[in-house]
């Protein structure tokens, strides 16, 4: 089987969707098949990154959020690139400009076509001011994902939307998390004591992109009235960026801001704290959750979206009202207060998030692409 995969994000970017696409990649090669990867090019990185078939496109900015990049038109390289590559299947992931092109080379060679919904963009209208924009950005979408043989989408109710919406094709495919690499014993004493000064401190965590549909206004105030609540018994941990950055320190000045950190040193830091806070509302699976469970710690969710799906109120987390800054509030101090509860979620955190084994997802995965490639593969189990 000859796998292409075009997406406008992908390593070193992070974020859930380039974890996502980064395990498909790996998956398909693991089990031994071709894969090209499509791929903005970054700052500082060449072409081709690591001698594998992928082709890295010069990219520019998004001005109101520089980490974001924009592809250039290339639909004649890519078309080169593909054609040199012979896919027998494309999977696009992601609905930018390199998106449009693979879907375009996909349709216009008869190539089974796989697409994903990871992004809720019609919510982030909203948060963007735009809100009139909301059914044009549904129409766009579900015109840019009807020819898919398949849509994965990694939450039930983005699911149940899309078919509502007449994308009958998609499925449920995404929200799987690596539960070996995130995982309680990667906790790190020495690290605990540079983030929070005394061991009995509790560290109080959030992590992901800080930009304005992530509820941060929400953050703000509830942990600024937990912090007045605990004083130095607790200590604020952001990790993570966005055009939001300034407007969040400048409100939070007691908060250890460490921004965007790679997956070994992510796992330490889940591992290190003692709960999560996550105050989305648009999520739509809520990975950065499911990582924190699988790392032991109980989190506590925005009862939204994803993190609906994701947290089991009282028992692997808690769930508050979205825009409910005194619950959030008072969800942390509680937590906080309370060593023996943080330890019983945290037992059952780890254990909601090992019923989300990549390792199922994966098998799944290729069982899907041989069912529509027709390679009549065998799929033998992801190895533990």
């Amino acid at each position: 089987m000859r796998l292409a995969l075009i997406t406008d994000t992908y390593a070193p970017q992070v974020n859930g969707v380039t974890t996502v696409v980064r395990r498909i990649a790996q998956t398909v090669r693991g089990a031994g098949h071709a894969t090209a990867v499509v791929a903005p090019r970054y700052p500082g990185q060449a072409d081709n990154d690591d001698g594998t078939d992928e082709l890295r496109v010069r990219s520019l900015p998004f001005p109101p959020y520089p980490s974001i990049r924009l592809s250039m038109p290339a639909h004649g390289g890519v078309s080169r690139f593909l054609d040199g590559f012979t896919p027998d299947l494309i999977h696009v992931a992601t609905e930018g400009p390199l998106g449009v092109v693979g879907r375009r080379y996909a349709l216009r060679h008869g190539l089974p076509l796989v697409t994903s919904f990871h992004t809720d963009f019609p919510k982030y209208a909203r948060h963007y001011g735009t809100p009139w924009l909301e059914p044009l950005v549904w129409r766009w979408l579900q015109r840019y994902h009807r020819p898919a043989r398949l849509i994965h989408t990694p939450g039930e109710a983005v699911w149940t939307e899309l078919r509502r919406r007449g994308l009958e094709r998609a499925v449920i495919w995404g929200r799987g998390v690596d539960i070996d690499h995130f995982r309680p014993y990667r906790r790190d004493i020495g690290w605990r004591r540079w983030l929070a000064g005394g061991d009995d401190t509790v560290v109080v965590l959030h992590v992901g992109r800080l930009a304005p549909e992530k509820n941060l206004d929400v953050l703000v105030d509830a942990w600024t009235r937990a912090h007045a609540v605990l004083g130095q018994r607790a200590t604020f941990v952001i990790a993570g960026e966005g055009p939001s950055t300034r407007s969040v320190i400048s409100r939070l000045r007691f908060v250890r801001q460490l921004g965007f950190l790679d997956r070994e040193a992510l796992a330490r830091l889940y591992a290190s704290a003692d709960l999560c806070v996550l105050p989305s509302t648009t999520e739509t699976c809520g990975l950065v959750a499911l990582e924190a469970m699988a790392s032991g710690l109980p989190v506590i969710a925005a009862d939204a979206g994803g993190l609906r799906e994701s947290v089991r109120p009282n028992l692997s987390g808690l769930l508050v009202p979205p825009h409910d800054a005194q619950g959030f509030c008072d969800a942390i101090v509680g937590l906080a207060l309370d060593p023996a509860r943080r330890r019983t979620l945290a037992r059952a955190a780890r254990l909601t998030a090992e019923a989300r084994d990549v390792r199922t997802e994966n098998d799944e995965l290729l069982r899907q692409y041989a069912a529509l490639t027709g390679t009549g593969i065998e799929v033998k189990p992801c190895a533990a």
